[in-house]
């Protein structure tokens, strides 16, 4: 395809900038969180993340520049393919810490569960592109479009990756309104949620159970499975207002905090930066997903429509969710906090996600051929 240089009149430089700038406070941030008191030079993980983002924005540019409805041509296609990663994990994935969920390609790493995330949003946007309904859809209508990620979230469900699992159905409910949705669909899957809920406690497993145990009450396994959730919570209380300043968190230096550098990397910037600088990356935050909400809202059709709002409620989800997670509000599970935690998957999958909103963005401007 060949790519339109009047996209250049509508380039999102809010967009890129917003995320540059949180991509570049969790990159001090993961500096901090891999310093030590024994070692000056601090980690390596920070360069790394450094790389992440530099390889990410090349796929950003590539999830721009060819046109969104290009992609969605092929969007069971890139879904299926995603499937296939996932049933390759359980024969040849990395297992770590009892969890099986990364392939190794060319010694590189990588997490299918984190491409899920995205192919999962286009596959559901073209479909409600394609079916669309007057009035909203009834349960089932929703049949088709929810077992789409059923299988997914079984297959990870497996790994076992409680977080990223629960976040797929979450993502469906949250497009599934968003496409329109009869309201006694609404009340109806409420109650039946309600009412199965309970049952979902026999899937889970041993060390599931434990951490929604731990949640209710973490003083039930202070040194062991509470230990994390009563360290982040000493970590941001000691933060205060005004934080302890920079590579002074006592909690982070001394390595009292576990996971400090991928699920709990905000109870770092929380000791460090205190209340006022969490107000602050939480504004950022903020303004990226209303950002993201408008491009949704002004997009120039319903795919589009349909992609950027998948994309900017998949980020407010996980921010959401790891900060509830970390202040021990939610239960923990294992979910990073987007463009601050280390990790290669996510964030190349972000970046590429944030290319598919500016996609939508720059496009609007262009009259529909």
């Amino acid at each position: 395809m060949k790519f339109d240089r009047r996209l250049l009149f509508g380039f999102d430089w809010v967009l890129l900038s917003l995320v540059l700038l949180i991509s570049s406070i969790g990159i001090l941030n993961l500096y901090s969180s891999g310093y030590s008191l024994a070692d000056l030079d601090g980690a390596s993980l920070y360069v790394k993340q450094v790389y992440w983002v530099l390889i990410g924005l090349v796929f950003m540019v590539i999830c721009f520049c060819i046109d969104y409805r290009f992609i969605c041509r092929y969007a069971y296609v890139i879904y299926a393919f995603s499937i296939l990663l996932l049933l390759l994990v359980f024969f040849y994935g990395n297992t770590v810490n009892g969890s099986k969920r990364w392939l190794a390609v060319c010694g590189i790493s990588f997490q299918a569960s984190e491409f899920v995330k995205l192919t999962v949003i286009l596959a559901l946007a073209k479909y409600f592109d394609n079916n669309k309904i007057d009035g909203g859809y009834n349960l089932k209508e929703l049949l088709l479009p929810f077992l789409t990620v059923l299988v997914p979230f079984i297959l990870i469900w497996k790994q076992p990756d409680l977080g990223t699992a629960l976040i797929l159905i979450i993502l469906f409910l949250s497009m599934a309104v968003f496409a329109g949705v009869r309201r006694y669909s609404i009340i109806s899957t409420a109650i039946c949620g309600v009412v199965l809920l309970p049952l979902c406690w026999n899937f889970l497993t041993e060390y599931q159970k434990e951490r929604i145990l731990i949640w209710i009450n973490p003083e039930r396994d202070p040194l062991g499975a509470g230990y994390h959730v009563i360290q982040s919570k000493i970590a941001i209380g000691s933060g205060g207002i005004f934080g302890k300043g920079f590579l002074e968190g006592t909690q982070t230096q001394l390595k009292f905090l576990p996971e400090q550098q991928t699920d709990f990397v905000f109870s770092v910037f929380a000791e460090e930066w205190g209340f006022l600088g969490c107000v602050v990356l939480v504004v950022m935050f903020l303004a990226l997903i209303l950002w993201g909400l408008s491009i949704s809202r002004h997009s120039r059709d319903l795919l589009g429509a349909l992609i950027a709002f998948g994309i900017t409620i998949l980020v407010f989800w996980e921010i959401f969710v790891n900060i509830g997670m970390v202040l021990g509000i939610f239960p923990v599970v294992g979910l990073p906090l987007p463009f601050l935690s280390y990790g290669g998957s996510s964030m190349i999958i972000l970046m590429a996600g944030i290319g598919l909103l500016m996609n939508v963005s720059m496009r609007r401007f262009i009259l529909q051929p």
